[in-house]
């Protein structure tokens, strides 16, 4: 008669995360996770053919624990500034899922930067056209003309090389936003590609 399994698949999960939380995703092994848990790595493959599978229920819990985060930002006065709080408390608090989801993001078949700038951007839009007065398409780009500096936050601050405090990120965020919608508002054609780049140029530095 085959040995009672000790844990349940639930247990197994939460033991694997906490790997990944500590250590990274290429940390979680076999013989990693049964030390952990004390066993042998017997039971891990009663509910895991393959360690892959437990990585892709890995992956899950930090893409549900991502959307928790930016939900939590929705509920901000100004949503589309929550999401960005949001994101980049995302990284500091769980910089090794946020290497999984969108630095290193080699498991599962979807996910990466580019899904989360897709799923935030979805998320907010409505809020941004409100807050700014914006068509969908002008929304869209200036989110992710946004997005696009908060990833290089989040970057920095997951491979500990931030020198920025939260005051001076917080800063330099307004002045993205200020500049992108002034110029998304006072240079017609911008958001098409269509305006006298050189023209234009040229008149602000001559000011």
């Amino acid at each position: 008669m085959p040995p009672k399994v000790k844990f349940q698949k639930e247990e197994i999960v939460s033991a694997a995360v906490e790997i990944t939380r500590e250590k990274g995703i290429d940390a979680l092994t076999a013989r990693e996770l049964a030390s952990k848990l004390g066993v042998s790595t017997r039971p891990i493959f009663t509910y895991f053919n393959t360690m892959d599978e437990l990585k892709n229920e890995v992956y899950t819990f930090a893409k549900n624990l991502y959307r928790d985060y930016i939900e939590q930002g929705l509920k901000a006065p100004v949503p589309n500034l929550g999401v960005g709080q949001q994101y980049l408390r995302f990284a500091k608090a769980e910089p090794e899922l946020y290497k999984l989801l969108y630095l290193n993001n080699t498991v599962g078949e979807s996910g990466g930067a580019m899904e989360a700038l897709k799923m935030s951007q979805e998320l907010v839009r409505g809020s941004i056209m409100e807050k700014y007065k914006m068509d969908a398409d002008t929304a869209d780009k200036y989110f992710r003309d946004l997005w696009l500096v908060a990833y290089s936050f989040t970057t920095l601050i997951v491979t500990g090389e931030c020198p920025y405090t939260d005051e001076e990120i917080s800063n330099i965020f307004i002045e993205f936003s200020l500049s992108i919608v002034k110029a998304y508002k006072e240079i017609p054609g911008l958001t098409e590609g269509k305006f006298d780049k050189d023209r234009i140029f040229n008149e602000l530095v001559n000011k």
